[in-house]
C-alpha cells in the first residue's frame, strides 16, 4: 500500500490534498451556514477564466485565476449589498460570467492539455512551488480562522445582530471574501476547478450530520475534508481513477448514509 509514496508527484499530491483538506472545510463552515454554498461554484468556474486569461497572457495560470477571483467575489458582495432581497442572484450573475469569459478565452489558449488540467485537477501537474503557494495560504487561512473564530461565528448566525454589537463586519467579510477567492484559485490546479466547490460543501454538511454545536461542526468538517482527501488519493492512484472526482464521490458515499441514519 505505501508503494505510493515512492513518486514524488504523489508525495505532493498527498501534501496539496491534506493542505486543502484543512482550509477548504474552514472556509466552507462560513460559506453552507450563511447559505451562500453556491458561491463556491461561482467562483470555482470564474478561476477557469482567469487561467485561461493567465496562459493567455504568459503569467501563471494561478496567479490569473487569483486576481480573477478577487475580482467575481468582490463582484458578488457589491450585488449582494445592492440587492439585500435578492442576494442569491448575485451568485448566478458572476456564475454566467465566469462561464462565458472561460468559454470565450479558452478558444485563445493554445495548450487545451494544460487548460483542461484545470477542470478536473492533475495531481502530476502540481509543482514544488504549489505546495509551497498551498502551505502559505494554509497558514494565513488557519491564522485568520483562529483569530476571527468568535467574530467569524457571529456574524455567520446573526450579521445584522454583529454590526449592532460593534463586530467590523464589513472588514471581517472583506477578509473572508478574498480568503476564499485565493482557496478556491489555489485548489483548482490539484482537485480541479469544477470540484473544489464539492469540497466546500460536502465535508460541511457530513459534520452537520454528526455535530451539535459550531465548534465541532468546524472540527469535524476538516477531518472528514482530510478521510475522504486521504482514501481518494489512494483510490484514484490504485483504481486509475480523476483524483478530484474521487474524492467527492468518496464524500458523497459517507454523506449518503449519515443523512439516512440521521432520518
Amino acid at each position: 500500500m505505501l508503494d505510493i509514496f515512492q513518486y514524488a508527484f504523489m508525495q505532493r499530491a498527498f501534501v496539496v490534498g491534506i493542505l486543502l483538506a484543512i482550509i477548504i472545510p474552514l472556509i466552507g463552515v462560513i460559506v453552507v451556514l450563511k447559505r451562500l454554498s453556491m458561491i463556491g461554484d461561482a467562483l470555482s468556474h470564474t478561476s477557469l477564466a482567469g487561467v485561461a486569461l493567465g496562459m493567455i497572457l504568459g503569467i501563471h495560470p494561478i496567479v490569473g485565476a487569483v486576481v480573477v477571483c478577487i475580482v467575481a467575489a468582490f463582484s458578488i458582495e457589491a450585488i449582494r449589498k445592492a440587492l439585500p432581497r435578492y442576494a442569491e442572484i448575485s451568485i448566478s450573475i458572476i456564475m454566467s460570467v465566469g462561464i462565458g469569459l472561460a468559454s470565450i478565452l479558452s478558444g485563445f489558449v493554445e495548450d487545451s492539455a494544460a487548460f483542461n488540467s484545470f477542470l478536473f485537477g492533475s495531481i502530476i501537474a502540481i509543482t514544488d512551488t504549489e505546495v509551497i503557494l498551498a502551505a502559505i495560504v494554509t497558514v494565513i487561512v488557519v491564522v485568520t480562522f483562529i483569530l476571527l473564530y468568535k467574530e467569524l461565528m457571529f456574524i455567520t448566525f446573526d450579521e445584522q445582530g454583529a454590526i449592532l454589537a460593534g463586530v467590523p463586519v464589513r472588514k471581517i467579510n472583506f477578509v473572508i471574501t478574498l480568503l476564499t477567492a485565493i482557496t478556491v484559485s489555489v485548489a483548482a490546479r490539484s482537485v480541479g476547478a469544477l470540484i473544489v466547490s464539492s469540497l466546500m460543501v460536502i465535508p460541511v454538511t457530513c459534520a452537520m450530520q454528526v455535530a451539535n454545536s459550531y465548534k465541532k461542526t468546524v472540527i469535524y468538517s476538516v477531518l472528514f475534508a482530510l478521510l475522504f482527501t486521504i482514501v481518494g488519493l489512494f483510490l484514484s492512484y490504485y483504481l486509475n481513477l480523476k483524483p478530484g472526482g474521487t474524492i467527492v464521490l468518496t464524500g458523497v458515499a459517507v454523506l449518503i448514509p449519515l443523512m439516512i441514519k440521521k432520518k
